[in-house]
């Protein structure tokens, strides 16, 4: 990848500064020096003016010593040049000595070009000092020196080329190295584990030199280049170290693959670190919200538990003040039973009434036990279910949890449409009632009607008082042995509530203990499963809300019987004031019934069609009743379906969740393996195998 060119100005700038530190440098030369020599200084402002920067070219000059000890001097710590030519000079062996010094501390040169000065014991040695002090220098070149002359000064050369650990780049062509400098060098090399090319065309080194060389590329895994031609080394070694060079660039190579996949795989491994913290970060917000929200349903459930069984109590006290009423009308009406002579026909068709009433309501009664017994099955068989769904939905919770939220969006929609078709249905209910209490004032109105005309019949009726008193008191013990009858199967349906509610509340309380026994066992033993908990929590509590649902059911089932007991009650009452009225009127009438006989037999014809006429409105009133209800349980019905289909929905939702749940924790499992493997399987993971 190519970098970009600085601008003009920061070139401009750059230019302005080395130029400055290339005037500082000769002022410098020209204080240390007494004579300072007149090419250098040239070449110094040159170098100054010259579009190059960073160079300190001094070939081809012959350099005093005063020279070499300025430059040496000038050259220690950071000088202003990266690159240091000084070939073909003629320096001594003192002033090499002086300027190798100087670069021993130098920080900042990187190529060092020493060629053609024929550098001997003293040089060699200073350049092996050199080799072991700097750090700095990556490029050394000693072209034409004649270092391999010098035994000793080439061993401690080699010395620090051994334990130098900077260099990359050294040229020794044309040194008359022979064998044992090969050696040497080679013994230098097993050390060195920073040079990457070594150029020694152009010597001596001969056979076993080139075996000592080949023999050391064994241990020296980084050099990448070896130059022989020109020493008399047979091919065959030639070609084993090119083989040697080839093995050692294809390493080199491996190796820079290896750090990069394993720079790529730490990055990717570092942000699937960071995205798994962020999940569970993320999940254990959710985990609080839940139980947060878990809490408060909790608070309102128990709430609303409290203020039925407030309203239950309620009832009880209402039934219980009622029952007291009717043991008054009881008597009132054991009082009155010798005053119901004139009430004959009214009383057979009230009876016709109340029987087809009395069929309804056990009709109805009998449906509402099979219904209620229906229901219980169900609820055992979706307790059960739910046990089932309990184990088996305690592996998939963990599937579950990153969609929870999108699931508790459409439960909380669920429950507001459940709520709407409640209030629907409330308000359903209310028009009926308000429909009901609209037909009994009518029916209140047609009976006033009727005692209207029940005057003009007295004298009629009182013909027939003999003759009807024995059949009255039968009937009036039949209507008496219905009631009780009504009386029992009431009670019998309020115990059937009664036992409905404590079959509810005991299974609530089993479901409530075996939810909290199922949590202290897995807090206790899975501590590290939390979420499956929370999932099997919700279920059960799910549960609850369902069989509390049903409760209350149960309980408006309840109360819309005791409504229908209040309604018939209240029927009876009416009679029994109808019963007083009458009887009060029926002393001031007997004394009138002769006088007006004669004028009410004509009227008695008309008002005994008034009469079927009424009747025929009570009949229709009656079926409409019958329509309402019927339209009423349809109404139920749908709800229930309607509830159903979505449970049903809900649990197909469950299952494409569960299953979505699995198939990403089996490409996790999978990218896993395959991550697992990809760095089992790469070089560098073979190699730390073994190592």
């Amino acid at each position: 990848m190519a970098l970009a060119a600085p601008p003009p100005e920061a070139r401009v700038a750059c230019g302005r500064g080395c130029a400055a530190a290339m005037e500082e440098f000769r002022r410098a030369y020209a204080r240390l020096c007494a004579a300072p020599q007149e090419p250098v200084l040239r070449r110094l402002r040159e170098r100054g003016a010259a579009p190059g920067r960073g160079r300190l070219d001094l070939a081809a000059q012959s350099l005093s010593l005063e020279t070499c000890g300025a430059l040496g001097r000038l050259l220690s710590g950071a000088a202003p040049f990266a690159e240091v030519a000084l070939g073909d000079c003629g320096l001594s062996e003192e002033g090499v000595t002086l300027l190798l010094h100087g670069l021993c501390s130098n920080t900042t040169v990187k190529l060092l070009d020493l060629k053609g000065n024929n550098l001997r014991a003293m040089g060699a040695e200073a350049l092996g000092k050199l080799l072991r002090q700097n750090k700095s220098i990556r490029s050394l070149i000693l072209e034409w020196n004649s270092l391999g002359v010098w035994e000793e000064g080439f061993s401690s050369f080699c010395q620090g080329l051994g334990a130098n650990s900077f260099l990359q780049r050294l040229d020794l062509r044309n040194n008359q190295i022979n064998h044992q400098g090969a050696g040497e060098l080679a013994m230098a090399l097993k050390q060195n584990t920073s040079l990457q090319e070594l150029d020694l065309r152009w010597n001596n080194i001969g056979l076993l030199g080139g075996r000592a060389l080949l023999n050391c590329l064994h241990s020296n895994k980084t050099l990448k280049r070896l130059e022989l031609a020109g020493n008399n080394v047979p091919s065959d070694i030639l070609k084993a170290v090119e083989q040697a060079m080839n093995h050692n660039q294809d390493r080199q190579t491996i190796l820079s693959e290896t750090q990069n996949r394993a720079y790529v795989l730490s990055k990717e491994v570092l942000s699937l670190k960071d995205e798994k913290t962020k999940q569970f970060l993320d999940l254990m917000d959710t985990i609080d919200k839940q139980r947060e929200e878990i809490a408060r349903s909790d608070r309102m459930s128990a709430a609303r538990v409290s203020q039925l069984q407030e309203a239950l109590d309620e009832q009880h006290s209402i039934m219980n003040s009622l029952k007291a009423k009717l043991q008054m009308t009881e008597a009132a009406l054991a009082l009155s039973e010798q005053k119901v002579h004139n009430l004959g026909e009214l009383l057979n068709a009230m009876k016709q009434e109340q029987t087809c009433m009395a069929e309804c309501h056990f009709k109805e009664l009998q449906q509402q036990k099979q219904e209620g017994a229906d229901r219980e099955a169900k609820l055992l068989c979706d307790l059960s279910a739910a046990r089932e769904k309990n184990l088996l939905l305690r592996n998939q919770v963990d599937e579950l949890e990153k969609k929870s939220k999108v699931q508790q969006d459409q439960l909380f929609q669920v429950k507001q449409d459940l709520t709407n078709t409640t209030a629907e249905l409330k308000l359903r209910a209310v028009q009926a009632e308000e429909r009901l209490e609209m037909e009994k004032r009518r029916f209140k109105q047609s009976l006033e009607d009727m005692e209207s005309l029940r005057v003009k019949e007295v004298d009629h009726l009182t013909q027939h008082m003999g003759a009807s008193e024995r059949s009255m008191q039968d009937r009036i013990q039949k209507l008496e042995a219905i009631r009780i009858a009504l009386e029992e199967e009431l009670s019998q349906t309020k115990a059937a509530a009664l036992t409905e509610r404590g079959q509810a509340e005991e299974e609530l309380i089993k479901v409530r203990n075996q939810a909290r026994l199922e949590e202290q066992q897995r807090l206790e033993h899975l501590e590290e499963k939390l979420r499956l908990m929370t999932e099997s929590r919700d279920e059960a509590q799910n549960c609850c809300l369902k069989q509390k649902q049903m409760v209350a059911e149960a309980q408006a089932k309840a109360s819309q019987l005791s409504l229908h007991a209040d309604g018939l009650r209240r029927r009876l009452e009416e009679l029994q004031q109808d019963l007083n009225s009458k009887e009060e009127e029926k002393v001031t009438e007997v004394n009138k019934v002769k006088v007006e006989l004669q004028e009410q037999i004509g009227h008695l014809q008309a008002e005994r069609t008034a009469q079927d006429g009424l009747r025929e409105k009570i009949a229709a009133l009656e079926r409409q009743l019958k329509a309402l209800s019927s339209s009423h349980r349809e109404a139920m019905l749908d709800k229930e379906s309607e509830i159903s289909v979505l449970l049903e929905k809900l649990r197909m939702k469950e299952a494409d969740i569960s299953r979505m749940r699995e198939e990403e924790a089996q490409r996790a499992s999978f990218l896993q393996n395959a991550i697992m493997a990809y760095v089992q399987g790469s070089p560098l993971g073979t190699h730390s195998s073994r190592k």
